[in-house]
């Protein structure tokens, strides 16, 4: 496969084909997203847009243990609030996730290690997840730590996976795993991670073989049904923005990353239990 000239510091763009491209992010050591990520990805998504062949686009990893991770609480958050709002009118982060879901291109995230945050996001707004089951977690974690997660988190999970099911997964903060992912309707299948790439890549090619116009119109009719609207991914986002700038939340971003949130090590790896531990 030639990789295409799109290629950024953040997120690998690699064309298998003129129907089927693969989008890896490459952030090491672990996948944080940062402003700058934001505005790579949101050029690559305006290109993807406008390919008037394009018909499928996988999402996976570069960086070992993680698909995409939470937030840089290091970076200027201000740097991301100050960014143009998007085409729908959204800031910049809940205007890619919409835009992805609503693309005339089928969008699939593969998930190999920790979906933390914006990466569960990411996949919530792909059309659909595959997860491989010995090594994929997801998480939105972000109510133990006094936040309100901002992606669309509150708007996309209840119509996947139910109210009850969502609060659980929301107000519990707690790691996800693969099967019960699947289980829940959280991702489409959890698969042995030995037959996960493989899976995914039969699946896209499949689809990427089929007619774009009928791709494209199937999938605008089931989002027509489907996807929640712009007001709740907005207030999402004003609120998450809101949360961020309280003193509890601040507290609780200070002592987590004191204690190695955003380094290699325990708390990236056991983040459930990290933030659960700040209230006892």
């Amino acid at each position: 496969m030639e990789s295409s000239s799109a290629n950024n510091d953040q997120l690998r763009v690699t064309r298998a084909s003129p129907t089927l491209c693969r989008i890896a992010f490459d952030h090491p050591p672990l996948n944080l997203m940062q402003p700058a990520f934001v505005a790579q990805f949101r050029k690559i998504l305006t290109a993807l847009e406008a390919d008037a062949q394009l018909k499928v686009v996988v999402f996976e990893s570069a960086v070992d243990g993680v698909f995409l991770n939470h937030s840089d609480f290091l970076a200027n958050m201000e740097d991301l609030a100050n960014m143009p709002q998007g085409p729908t009118g959204l800031e910049a982060w809940p205007d890619i996730l919409v835009r992805l879901s609503r693309a005339p291109f089928v969008s699939i995230a593969c998930i190999r290690g920790r979906a933390t945050g914006n990466g569960s996001e990411l996949a919530l707004a792909c059309d659909m997840a595959f997860a491989s089951r010995e090594r994929a977690i997801l998480s939105q974690w972000e109510v133990g730590a006094g936040l309100v997660p901002g992606g669309g988190p509150m708007a996309r999970l209840p119509r996947l996976v139910g109210r009850n099911r969502a609060l659980e997964i929301l107000l519990t903060s707690n790691d996800i795993d693969a099967d019960t992912a699947e289980a829940y309707g959280y991702v489409n299948r959890a698969l042995p991670d030995a037959q996960l790439d493989g899976f995914v890549q039969a699946m896209a090619t499949r689809i990427a073989s089929f007619d774009k116009w009928a791709i494209a119109n199937t999938k605008r009719l089931v989002d027509a049904a489907t996807l929640p609207p712009d007001l709740e991914i907005a207030a999402g986002w004003d609120t998450f923005r809101a949360s961020f700038a309280r003193p509890v939340a601040q507290k609780s971003i200070r002592t987590l990353l004191d204690r190695g949130l955003q380094r290699p090590g325990e708390v990236e790896a056991r983040l459930a239990e990290a933030v659960g531990k700040l209230w006892t």
